[in-house]
């Protein structure tokens, strides 16, 4: 099992998998990535949403 890092900063998961901050950010809005919030400011995305979302639209 390994133990990789759940949750990212908005910029190091939009570097990761090469897909805009803004576009992240539209799809925490729309509920479809989960995010944690400080001082109502998005500071970390979960990457296993990302992950699913990034797969449903490349179809990889």
């Amino acid at each position: 099992m390994t133990m990789d890092k759940t949750w990212y900063t908005v910029d190091a998961a939009a570097a990761k998998f090469g897909v805009p901050a803004a576009r992240i950010l539209s799809w925490v809005e729309d509920g479809l990535v989960r995010a944690e919030e400080e001082k109502g400011k998005v500071v970390r995305v979960n990457v296993d949403d990302l992950e699913l979302k990034v797969e449903e639209l490349t179809g990889l």
